[in-house]
C-alpha cells in the first residue's frame, strides 16, 4: 500500500518546546505583518512635521536619556551596567545603550553614545505584529519589550529610523530589547523608571548621561545630544560653551 498523501487529513500542529515554537510564531507574525501595515492604515496617525513620517499615535513617554558626546570617553561602564542590571551579566553585546567609536572622525565626533530615544511617534511599536512593544502606561507610558508576547520576528529593529537601531537583539534568549530607563531591571535593587534611577547614569564617571522628564527635540538627534559640561570643564578645555 503506498502513502496517503492527501493534505486534508494531514493537521498543522505547534511544536512542544519553546524555541520551535517561537520560530513557528515568527513566521506567523511575519505573515501578519505584512497583512497588517495595510489594516493599520486607517488607525488614527499623527504626522511627525520633523521627519515628515506617520506613526501611530501612543502616549508620550514620561522620561528620556540626553548624553554628551563631548564628556563621553568611551569607557563603556554604561553598557556593563545595562547589560548587568538587566540580563545578570556584563556582556557589551546584551546592553541597550550603545558606544560607537570611529577612529576616522575628530573629537568630540569619534564616540557616540546612542540609546533609545522613547520616540514620540514611534516606529517600532507601530511595526510590532504581536503588541509585544508597547507604551507601558504602569511605567510612565516607557515604550517596553513584553518578552513573553515578543516572537523574535526582529521588524522593531527594522523599522527603527536611526543608526545603529536603537532596538537590540538578545542573541542568548531570541528576542528584542531596548532601553526601559531601568524600570524592569531584575538584578539591580533600586527602583527605576521615570520616577525612579537608571544604571547607565549612576555609574557614568563623567556625568555624560542625563534623565529628563521633558519631551527633547525630535529632529534627527539634536535634542537628545546636549551639553551637559559645567565649568569645571574649562580646566580641560571643554567649557561648556566651547562644544
Amino acid at each position: 500500500m503506498g502513502k496517503n498523501n492527501t493534505r486534508d487529513e494531514a493537521e498543522p500542529s505547534v511544536p512542544d518546546d519553546g524555541t520551535s515554537r517561537r520560530n513557528f510564531l515568527k513566521g506567523a507574525a511575519v505573515g501578519a505583518g505584512v497583512v497588517g501595515t495595510g489594516a493599520t492604515a486607517g488607525v488614527l496617525a499623527l504626522n511627525n512635521e520633523d521627519t515628515g513620517e506617520s506613526a501611530k499615535a501612543i502616549p508620550a513617554s514620561e522620561g528620556y536619556l540626553l548624553v554628551d558626546p563631548a564628556k563621553c570617553t568611551g569607557c563603556t561602564s554604561c553598557m556593563i551596567a545595562c547589560s548587568t542590571a538587566h540580563e545578570g551579566k556584563a556582556s557589551h553585546s546584551l546592553a541597550r545603550i550603545q558606544i560607537t567609536q570611529n577612529p576616522f572622525e575628530g573629537f568630540p565626533n569619534d564616540i557616540n553614545q546612542e540609546q533609545c530615544r522613547q520616540c514620540t511617534y514611534a516606529a517600532c511599536v507601530e511595526a510590532c505584529p504581536t503588541g509585544a512593544l508597547e507604551a507601558d502606561p504602569e511605567n510612565g507610558n516607557v515604550r517596553m519589550v513584553d518578552e513573553d508576547k515578543c516572537v523574535g520576528c526582529q521588524r522593531c529593529l527594522e523599522a527603527c529610523p536611526y543608526t545603529p537601531h536603537r532596538n537590540t537583539w538578545n542573541h542568548e534568549r531570541e528576542y528584542a530589547m531596548k532601553c526601559d530607563l531601568c524600570a524592569d531591571t531584575p538584578h539591580w535593587d533600586q527602583e527605576g523608571g521615570p520616577d525612579g534611577s537608571q544604571a547607565c547614569v549612576e555609574v557614568c564617571p563623567v556625568g555624560a548621561i542625563q534623565f529628563t522628564d521633558e519631551i527633547p527635540t525630535q529632529y534627527d538627534d539634536e535634542g537628545y545630544k546636549v551639553n551637559l559640561r559645567d565649568e569645571q570643564w574649562e580646566q580641560l578645555g571643554l567649557y561648556a560653551g566651547d562644544i
